[in-house]
């Protein structure tokens, strides 16, 4: 039994308080680069209480959840067409996996030249890295789809259209989850590294790397601290919603 009920999770946030703490007392690095976790909630809580960090982390939700949705708007229906036909997806594989495993910083130069510095380039490199990774998800969870349930559906005189969308769909939904959590944290990954090189003046990536150059090492760290907790609340939310809508996944 679970000694700590709902509270497990905290004991390692408590205990990498505790080493940062410590390591502030003794200080193994200068307390000027590694303030005290105080000083650091303290920036948290007056960036975002109406201070330019508030203003910063809405943005940054703004341009990521505009790239998942895209990402998934295009990802989604590719996937389930590639993964319904073997032959069709093996065809493209190659080309799927070249992009996929390309960092997505090397692409920035393309979208740059073909929309500029500005909120378009940050969206669409962010929209291409995360459709590939969603793509590569739903294909394989259609492709991998239980053959009993399809093969029923057919017996029972079910189109190949019908098939399709109540079969194939809903069997590969789980899949198609992972794919929207790992696309959801490459999205919010590119967009804050988008934000700290391609001409931003605000985002949490522009906060990082403008309190780095001006040397505010505590709000540099609530930054940080608010862009890890934003990713772990975008997969919250999306693990949340599979377990809600998806409750067949494994059985």
């Amino acid at each position: 039994m679970d000694r700590f009920g709902p509270f497990t999770p905290l004991i390692g946030v408590v205990g990498l308080l505790v080493i940062w703490q410590f390591a502030f007392w003794v200080e193994v690095v200068d307390r000027v680069l590694l303030p005290s976790p105080g000083a650091m909630f303290a920036a948290v809580w007056h960036g975002m209480t109406g201070g330019q960090l508030l203003i910063d982390f809405f943005r940054t939700i703004e341009r990521t959840s505009l790239s998942i949705l895209y990402a998934g708007i295009i990802g989604i229906p590719l996937g389930i067409a590639l993964g319904s036909s073997v032959p069709v997806y093996r065809s493209v594989e190659f080309v799927v996996d070249f992009f996929r495993s390309t960092p997505a910083s090397a692409v920035f130069p393309l979208f740059l030249a073909i929309s500029g510095p500005g909120d378009a380039t940050k969206i669409q490199v962010a929209t291409f890295g995360a459709s590939l990774v969603i793509l590569f998800n739903v294909a394989y969870g259609v492709m991998n789809a239980r053959k009993t349930r399809l093969q029923a559906a057919q017996v029972m005189g079910a189109s190949r259209l019908r098939v399709l969308t109540d079969v194939m769909l809903f069997e590969s939904l789980p899949q198609t989850f992972v794919g929207l959590r790992n696309g959801v944290s490459l999205a919010l990954i590119i967009v804050i590294v988008a934000e700290m090189f391609i001409g931003s003046i605000d985002g949490l990536g522009h906060n990082v790397l403008d309190n780095q150059m001006l040397f505010e090492m505590p709000r540099m760290y609530a930054a940080i601290f608010v862009a890890g907790a934003l990713g772990y609340g975008f997969n919250l939310l999306f693990l949340l919603i599979e377990r809600r809508y998806v409750h067949w996944s494994g059985r």
